[in-house]
């Protein structure tokens, strides 16, 4: 029995912490109220089931009209973590990695190397979604509040 229970322990031991779970809770259509000029950022969050991964992508303009691409996302489990892909549009992209030990239905990405954001941040906040990027000290913070579309 104590030859299993060590057997056990050193299996424990060895395999990598919990792997993060892709989230689900950041599914769907979401958009911002629109602005007094009727403008509005619209995220969708969809599951590419071949990959395992979450693709995103923001736009923005008035709501009914066209819209502009804001930026491309994705979300994937590499290595036991979660890791948030930017590619925003006319920009240089970058990963950040997620935290860990981090609260239900709330993600925080962080990248210290990049120029901005350093942080990316997603939670939901009863029926909404909040997203904040900033600075990694806080400073610089854009904030969004999204209601889901579909």
């Amino acid at each position: 029995m104590l030859r299993g229970l060590m057997a056990l322990a050193a299996l424990t031991a060895a395999a990598p912490a919990s792997a993060q779970k892709l989230p689900d809770w950041l599914l769907g259509s979401w958009c911002t109220d629109p602005d007094t000029a009727g403008r509005a950022t619209c995220e969708t969050w969809v599951r590419d089931k071949d990959r395992d991964v979450l693709i995103g992508r923001s736009e923005a303009g008035v709501l009914g009209g066209p819209a502009q691409l804001l930026e491309r996302m994705r979300i994937a489990a590499e290595g036991g973590r979660l890791v948030f892909h930017a590619d925003p549009t006319g920009q240089e992209g970058g990963d950040f990695i997620a935290a860990t030990g981090q609260p239900a239905r709330s993600l925080r990405f962080e990248n210290a190397a990049h120029d901005y954001p350093q942080v990316v941040r997603y939670w939901r906040d009863g029926a909404t979604l909040r997203a904040e990027i900033s600075l990694a000290d806080g400073s610089k913070a854009r904030n969004w509040t999204f209601r889901r579309k579909d």
